[in-house]
C-alpha cells in the first residue's frame, strides 16, 4: 500500500505521538533479546499487548484513516504472542554454528471491531517488555502458519532487505512468499546456497561495516512514504536497534508492500 506524501506526514505525526505516549519516557534503550522465546517472555509480551494503554493506542491507530472512530475501534488481542525471527547477521558473516534466523521480537495480533488487523511488536527494554511498533496487517502470523504447514518444526524468518519470508529446516530453505520465490525458486534451495547468496548480497553491509557507519544499515527510512521500493539493508535487526521512542517515526506507520500469500 502506498501512502501519499502529505497524508503520510500527517499520519506519522499523529501516530508518533501515540507511540510516544504508549512507550513512556522511561523506555529508553533496548537490551539484548533472548535467544529463544520462553513461556515467561511470551507471557510478558502478551501482558504488554493487552495493557489498557496499549489498547488505547491501538484505538487511535485503527482510527487513523477514518475507517472507524476511536470510540468504536474496540481493539482486541487474538491469541498469544509469537516469536518473530529475521535473517541472522552471524549466519551472513559465516560464523561457525550460527543459525540462519535470529529472534528479533515477539508479536501479538490485534484486530479492530471492523476487522482491521495489526501486529504489535514487543521487545525487551531496560524497563521490561514493551510494545515498540504497530504494523498494519498480520504477516508475522500468516507466515508462521504457512511455515509450520510447509516444513513442520522449521524456523520461519524474514529477510528484511527484500521483505521475503522463508522457512528453514535441516539443509533446506523454502520460500513462503513471492519475494522469496524470486530469490530461491519455488522449490527452495540448500542452506549452503542460501548462505552464499546472502553473504554475497549483504556481507559488506553488516553492523560495524563502512556501510553501517555511514548510517545506511538499520532499516527503514524515517518518515518516508512506502513506495514499494526495497529499503536499505537492515541487518542491524529490529529489536536490536529499536528503542520505543527512537523508533516511533521510523516504524509505527510501517505499511505492508502487498497482501502476502503463498
Amino acid at each position: 500500500m502506498t501512502v501519499r506524501p502529505a497524508a503520510a506526514a500527517a499520519l506519522a505525526a499523529a501516530a508518533t505521538a501515540a507511540l510516544l505516549a504508549l512507550a513512556g519516557p522511561a523506555a529508553a534503550a533496548p537490551v539484548p533479546q533472548p535467544q529463544t522465546a520462553t513461556a515467561e517472555t511470551l507471557a510478558a509480551a502478551h501482558e504488554a499487548a493487552v495493557a489498557p494503554d496499549t489498547l488505547a493506542t491501538l484505538s487511535r491507530f485503527f482510527a487513523r484513516e477514518g475507517r472507524v472512530s476511536v470510540a468504536a475501534a474496540k481493539p482486541r488481542i487474538e491469541g498469544g504472542a509469537i516469536p518473530v525471527s529475521y535473517l541472522n547477521p552471524d549466519f551472513v558473516a559465516g560464523r561457525a554454528g550460527a543459525p540462519v534466523a535470529r529472534l528479533e521480537f515477539l508479536a501479538s495480533r490485534a484486530v479492530s471491531s471492523d476487522g482491521q488487523p495489526a501486529a504489535l511488536w514487543t521487545a525487551k527494554t531496560g524497563t521490561g517488555w514493551q510494545v515498540v511498533n504497530i504494523a498494519t496487517g498480520d504477516d508475522e502470523f500468516r507466515y508462521a502458519r504457512l511455515g509450520a504447514g510447509k516444513l513442520p518444526g522449521g524456523a520461519v524468518f524474514r529477510e528484511p532487505q527484500t521483505d521475503a519470508w522463508y522457512v528453514a529446516g535441516g539443509e533446506r530453505v523454502l520460500p513462503l512468499d513471492e519475494d522469496a520465490v524470486r530469490a530461491v525458486g519455488e522449490r527452495g534451495t540448500t542452506l549452503a546456497a542460501y548462505r552464499a547468496r546472502v553473504t554475497k548480497a549483504y556481507g559488506d553491509k553488516l553492523p560495524g561495516s563502512a556501510y553501517a557507519r555511514q548510517g545506511m544499515a538499520g532499516g527503514f527510512e524515517e518518515a518516508a512514504p512506502d513506495t514499494g521500493a526495497t529499503p536499505p539493508a537492515l541487518l542491524a535487526g529490529a529489536a536490536g536497534v529499536l528503542a520505543p521512542v527512537a523508533a516511533a517515526t521510523a516504524l509505527l506507520l510501517r505499511r505492508r508492500r502487498r497482501t502476502a500469500g503463498a
